[in-house]
C-alpha cells in the first residue's frame, strides 16, 4: 500500500485567528498569501463563517518559518 500517512488530529486543538496572530505576528492577509504559496499551514473550515488552524501545524511553523513545509 502506498500513499501518505494522515496524522491523527483527534487530540489537536484548532486555533482561531486571534490566537494564531498572537503566536505568529502575521496579519490575516499575510496568512492567506502564505497559505496560497504553501508556506503557511492551511486553514480548516469549522463552520459556515469559522476557520481555524491546527495547533501542531502552527507550532511547527513558529519553530522554523523558513523551513516549514506541509506534511505529505
Amino acid at each position: 500500500m502506498t500513499g501518505t500517512i494522515t496524522p491523527d488530529r483527534r487530540a489537536d486543538r484548532l486555533l482561531r485567528f486571534p490566537e494564531v496572530y498572537i503566536r505568529t505576528g502575521l496579519s490575516e492577509s499575510t496568512m492567506r498569501r502564505r497559505e496560497a504559496k504553501g508556506t503557511f499551514p492551511q486553514r480548516v473550515q469549522m463552520g459556515p463563517k469559522m476557520v481555524g488552524w491546527y495547533e501542531t501545524d502552527v507550532g511547527e511553523w513558529v519553530a522554523d518559518p523558513a523551513g516549514w513545509a506541509p506534511a505529505g
